[in-house]
């Protein structure tokens, strides 16, 4: 077998717990594309339609749930600051 990196695991290794992201999502009632937000919680990699992918697990502030997002369509906002 082949040993393939997962999809998207280039997109997933500059994205970490604690970081905040955002995506884009159509409205239709508006006929505009609306930004959400949310924070990462983990970057997974799951085998989908029998293929290696990065998945990222996402709290969504809109939604008060964690949601889980094909890693490449999330872009990052804001890297995660460690407090002393």
């Amino acid at each position: 077998m082949n040993n393939k990196k997962p999809f998207g695991s280039i997109k997933a290794k500059a994205l970490n717990p604690g970081d905040l992201v955002k995506w884009s999502k159509w409205n239709h009632e508006k006929s505009m594309w609306e930004k959400k937000y949310g924070l990462i919680i983990r970057v997974v990699n799951e085998i989908r339609s029998n293929r290696l992918v990065s998945i990222s697990h996402v709290y969504v502030y809109e939604k008060k749930n964690v949601k889980e997002f094909f890693t490449l369509s999330l872009k990052k906002v804001k890297s995660h600051e460690k407090q002393d």
